[in-house]
Parts: C-alpha cells; structure tokens; sequence
C-alpha cells in the first residue's frame, strides 16, 4: 500500500485544480466578452459553446472507466490537462479567426471547447478518484475544501493578472496571453502530480517487464457498458447520482438571474449587485471553511456529520431561497444582502460535504470501478449545471411573460429552486453509503484501509 499524502499532497494536487481554474476562467469568461463586445457577435453563440463543454463531460464515466483500466490516474490528469491547455489556446484563435473568418472560427471553436470539456473531465475526475483513494473519512470534508478553493484561487488569479495584460487589447495580445497562460497551468500541474501517487501494480507489473493483461471476470477487464450497468445497479450510487443532479440544478439556477434581481426589484446598480455576487461567494467560502474545520476539529466524527450537512445546507439553501421569495414579494424593504449571505452559506457548507461524500461513496460496491462511480457523478452535475443556468433565465422571462410584476415572476422562479433543495434534502437520507458510523464499525469493510494522513478536483 502506497504511504499516504499528509496536507501538502494535497495542497499539491490542489494545485491540480488552480491550473485547471485558470483555463477554464478564460475560455468561459474572457473569451466569452471578446466574442459580445469586442467581436459584437450574439452572446448566444459563446453561450452555446459553453453548454457544449458541459455536455461533452457526459464522457466523464467513460474516461473514469479508462483510469480504472489500467489502475494509475496520474496520466489521465496530466492526458487530461494537455487536452485542455490546447483547446484553451485554439478557442483564443478561433476567437481572433473569427472577426475575418466567421464560419472558420465557429467550426475550430466547436472543436476546441468539446477539447476543453473532455481536458476537463479526464483531468477533474481522475483528480477526485485520486483524492478519494488516498484520504480517511475524518479528513474529507477538509480536503475537498481546500481542492475546491484552489481552483477558484486559479479563477480569480488568472482573471486579474491576465486582465491587465490584455490592455491594450488585440487579437496578437489575445492568444499571446492564453497561449502563455495555458503552457504555465500544464506546467504547475505536471510539477504538482510528479510522484504523488506513488507506484501501482499495474505500473510495477509493465516495469518488469510482465505481460500485464487482467484476468477475465476482474473489474479491470469488464467492458465499459457493463461496467457503467454495473454501478448504476448499486442503488446508493444510482440515488447518489439523481441527488447530484436535483441539487446542483438547484444550486446553479440562481447564477444568472440573482443580480438582474436585485437591480431589477431592489434598484441596484451595476456596481452594487456585483458587490452582491461577491457576499454570496464570500458566504460560500465561509460555509466551506465551517464544514472543513468541524472535520478538522472533531475528527473521527465527521465521519457521521457529513450526511447531516448535507441535508442540513440543502434545508437552509430552501430556506434562504424562500427568503428570496418573500424578498420578490415585499421588495425594498427585505434584508436582501443578509438573505444572499446566508444563501452562500448553505451553498457552501451542502457543496464541499457533498463534493466530500462523493469521495467517501466512490470505493462503496467494490475496488475497481471508482472511476466509473466517480465519472457517473460528474457527469451529472455538468448536465445540471448546463441545464441550470439556461433553465433559470428562461423560467425567468416566462414568469415575466406571463406575471406584470416582475417581482413576483422572480419569486416564483426562487420558489421552485427551494423545492428542488428540498427534494434533494430529502434524497440525501435515503442514501445509505452516508448513514453515521464510527470509524472502528467502518474500517472492516471499506473497500480500501483508512488512512492516517491525506492527499487531494468539477
């Protein structure tokens, strides 16, 4: 059994997901405002290419499947970050191709973003498998925290260095700059993975030298569809998967309609409901922190608590949601930033004791299909989050269609986003991979030895 990593592994393959972040940001967001503003070209079409990155991680099992194959990750993340560093730099010049060579430019863009969302699926899910195998339980919450911080470090670091090497802005100075980017972010990940996950046997039995073809019947030998039909027979991975989806539909559906909200029934500027987005993100690292250091703190019992916070964030992301309502209803009067604080809050806590679960329920059902479990899982919530963000405007503008108050029309959208936070809460206590145990009843039979120290991905 390989040692396993203490905190700077997994500071290390936090890392993993920094480099990740900082591509992902400029494909999806800077891109995205060159195409609209620079380029006056439909936002549709950047919107589209967007939802094409989500849809091609559909591909998220199947690439889990592969890891699984040959029993190492380390090369599917480092596969997977290439993939993605080049179509990171193909979407920049299909985005400069495109001011001269319009249908060109679209067509190496489709290319490029289905690139980027399989880089992002190869990479991200092998990363979680990898975290999974190599953390105990008391220490997942904490790890998943720090892992999903990273990346939004990645977000925002990328986004305000890059952001001022722009300016001027030119085509030459646009893939100059995603071009360097991409190159530094496959570098720090290939620094960060050298030698983390330690040797396999797989990789022992290639190095001497010994055929290394599975037995029939293994998990590593069963083709994929059987494998896929395999985990999705398991009942706590099949609930599993519907409950990522319910609740990360729910928890994307507010993106895009939060701020036009509060500029249009609360009055606020520009300025001021980008003030707003902040508080509620900053909520969420308040959330994440409070889960991580319960696990830290208490150790052994985060074991028991992770299905509580799950359902309990669910339950008070309802609630906060219901304030929302109420907000769409009585308008100036309501404490609009305290109820988006708290939303973050619930966001933050359910998400990284969720992101944690799925990391505890990975090796649940046997050794050797954690890729495939793992892909399932994020597969699902690329669906919802491609789904998410569209699904919300446009029950927004048919609310409004429909509804002369426009108030109302966005409470009636919040409304329906508490439900679904409800439900989910509700399928989160018939899983019963998370059902509280002492680590002493669980060691028996986990699928892999609990370990004493950890290591550590969308």
């Amino acid at each position: 059994m390989n040692t396993p990593l203490g905190w700077l592994g997994i500071f290390r393959l936090g890392l993993v997901q920094t480099a990740l972040g900082a591509i992902v940001v400029l494909t999806t967001s800077t891109l995205n405002r060159v195409m609209v503003v620079e380029l006056a070209l439909p936002a549709m079409l950047p919107g589209i290419l967007v939802a094409l990155h989500y849809a091609v991680q559909m591909l998220r099992p199947r690439l889990g499947h592969g890891s699984d194959l040959g029993g190492r990750r380390t090369p599917w993340i480092i596969g997977g970050m290439a993939l993605l560093a080049a179509g990171g730099t193909l979407a920049a010049v299909a985005t400069v191709l495109m001011a001269d060579h319009f249908a060109a430019g679209v067509a190496l863009a489709v290319l490029a973003f289905a690139l980027i969302g399989v880089g992002v699926g190869a990479a991200g899910t092998s990363l979680l498998v990898l975290l999974a195998k190599r953390v105990e339980d008391g220490r997942r919450a904490a790890a998943a925290t720090i892992v999903w911080m990273m990346m939004i470090l990645g977000f925002a670091l990328t986004a305000g260095i890059t952001g001022r090497l722009l300016d001027p802005f030119s085509g030459e100075r646009l893939l100059q700059v995603v071009a360097a980017t991409s190159a530094c972010a496959f570098m720090l990940a290939l620094v960060a993975v050298r030698g983390v996950e330690g040797g396999a046997p797989a990789a022992n039995a290639v190095s001497t030298g010994l055929p290394h073809s599975p037995p029939k019947g293994t998990p590593q030998s069963t083709p994929f569809r059987a494998a896929l039909a395999q985990v999705w027979g398991e009942s706590h991975a099949r609930l599993f998967t519907l409950f990522v989806f319910v609740s990360m539909l729910a928890y994307s559906a507010q993106d895009l309609i939060l701020e036009p909200f509060a500029g249009t029934v609360f009055g606020y500027s520009p300025g001021q409901s980008t003030q707003l987005s902040g508080l509620q993100h900053g909520g969420v690292f308040a959330g994440m922190l409070l889960v991580a250091l319960t696990g830290t703190v208490f150790g052994g019992r985060q074991i028991g608590s992770l299905r509580l916070w799950i359902i309990g964030g669910c339950i008070a992301s309802a609630c906060a949601l219901a304030g929302l309502t109420a907000a769409g209803f009585s308008g100036q009067g309501w404490p609009l930033r305290e109820t988006v604080f708290l939303l973050g809050v619930s966001n933050g806590a359910f998400a990284v004791a969720a992101i944690a679960s799925m990391m505890r329920l990975a090796g649940r059902g046997g050794a050797g299909r954690e890729g495939v479990r793992m892909g399932l899982w994020g597969a699902a919530q690329a669906i919802a989050f491609a789904l998410g963000g569209f699904a919300g405007t446009v029950a927004v503008d048919l609310a409004r269609a429909l509804i002369a108050e426009p108030g109302v029309a966005y409470a009636l959208v919040f409304a329906g986003e508490a439900l679904l936070f409800v439900v989910s809460a509700g399928m989160a206590t018939r899983i019963s991979g998370l059902q509280p145990v002492t680590v002493a009843a669980h060691a028996p039979t986990a699928p892999l030895p609990l370990m004493t120290r950890v290591e550590g991905e969308a």
